[in-house]
């Protein structure tokens, strides 16, 4: 098959390392080439994530040193601190892992649906940068049936999985249409940024940013399309809000239940959902006895969580299930494949033979020759160079009593006779 994955990840590398051997999209082009030819190989396309760097080739007798000297060099890290967090697969072992990556069976958070897009991303740009071939083009075609097939037929990407996603999730439960919604985010960190841009991409329009310092308010409300208050315009932005994200470093509570219930009022009792991400807690526990107040903490997303994560693991099983019987269905295509190639080769070999007598013998007659003798010598030659392997690879056959090959090639020839 000759194909070859060297990469690093999550679990064989930390960050320090990965972040070394990152490759950025600028920087793409360049890389491709260059390891073409650095290292001497027919195919290859590299995908690199935040969480992963792999070097996906093809070619024929591919030597794994001149892969690691290349990426040691091209990045200027240590090979020895390389090696140590480096696998390296071939052929078979290969294209099940390239398929499990594609599912996001391999990625940190199982079922993470980005790994597809970024792992589709490495092929187009291979192709674009004239790196790919058709064994790669094979390769990820296959991976990518096998993942749409994962998501289709398992339930791996259908529940949250990170306390900033399974937030959103809540606010789609309680409201039918987020877009319409008034999002307050209390807290401009980094939680509070990966909540915003989940609710970004789940349609949110409307989002209004709180925080002690206001200066860092603007700053995230900026980059979520919102607006931005201090700390004390909560209680006149709370009325006209659906939807609370609190998360500070805050030592006391900043809403309290005074301040909710006359919120409240003014709201005529429409419902409010108020995530508390914070430890300790921005919001008073005594705000979840107020009716059509829907209060969760960090401790009840987290085994929200964590059930998800098992339904996922289940999900998981399921998905290796499909993949062993694709990786065999894999297996059988990439032999026909080659089969193919071997009878074009096969057809192309026999035509040199052919055009090459031909060109002689037209030679011959242009030049006077007689054509009977022409003629009787281009058969001859013809026969003889057609026949000539075949009967080496006969006699040798039979001489070593190699029954098996010589039936095959009895039944290729249609030999009436048996050859024993």
């Amino acid at each position: 098959m000759n194909l070859f994955i060297i990469g690093i990840n999550h679990t064989t590398a930390p960050v320090e390392i990965r972040e070394k051997v990152a490759f950025t999209p600028d920087r793409l082009e360049d890389a491709l080439n260059d390891i073409s030819k650095q290292a001497g190989l027919q195919e290859v396309a590299i995908l690199s994530t935040c969480n992963r760097t792999e070097i996906i080739a093809s070619g024929d007798n591919i030597q794994t040193h001149r892969v690691i000297s290349w990426l040691s060099d091209y990045h200027q890290i240590d090979p020895a601190d390389l090696e140590r967090s480096l696998y390296i697969l071939t052929d078979n072992d290969a294209a099940l892992h390239a398929m499990r990556v594609a599912s996001g069976l391999d990625s940190m958070v199982i079922g993470e649906p980005q790994i597809l897009g970024q792992f589709k991303d490495c092929f187009d740009q291979a192709r674009q940068f004239g790196t790919l071939g058709g064994e790669l083009d094979h390769l990820s075609q296959a991976s990518f049936r096998v993942a749409k097939k994962v998501r289709t037929e398992t339930a791996i990407g259908e529940n949250s999985v990170s306390v900033a996603s399974t937030s959103v999730t809540l606010a789609q439960q309680l409201f039918s249409d987020l877009s319409d919604c008034n999002i307050l985010i209390i807290g401009a960190g980094e939680t509070s940024e990966l909540v915003g841009r989940h609710l970004v991409s789940a349609g949110i329009k409307h989002i209004t940013v709180a925080n002690r310092t206001l200066k860092n308010a603007q700053r995230l409300a900026q980059e979520l399309g919102g607006s931005a208050i201090d700390l004390q315009g909560i209680p006149t932005k709370l009325p006209e809000t659906d939807i609370v994200i609190a998360s500070t470093a805050a030592p006391l509570p900043i809403l309290g239940k005074g301040t909710v219930e006359r919120a409240l009022k003014s709201r005529k009792h429409r419902p409010i959902l108020m995530v508390d991400l914070a430890v300790p807690r921005d919001i008073e526990p005594e705000v979840s006895e107020l009716r059509d107040i829907y209060l969760y903490s960090v401790d009840d997303l987290q085994q929200i969580v964590a059930t998800n994560m098992n339904s996922r693991q289940e999900s998981a099983r399921d998905a290796e299930t499909i993949l062993k019987e694709e990786i065999a269905g894999y297996r059988t295509r990439h032999q026909m494949k080659g089969a193919e190639e071997k009878l074009i080769r096969f057809r192309d070999h026999h035509h040199n033979i052919k055009a090459q007598e031909l060109s002689r013998a037209v030679a011959r007659l242009q030049k006077g020759d007689d054509p009977t003798e022409v003629l009787t010598q281009l058969a001859n030659q013809l026969t003889n160079k057609i026949i000539h392997i075949p009967s080496m690879q006969l006699k040798a056959a039979i001489d070593d009593n190699e029954k098996d090959l010589v039936t095959i090639i009895s039944t290729l020839y249609n030999l009436d006779d048996n050859v024993e």
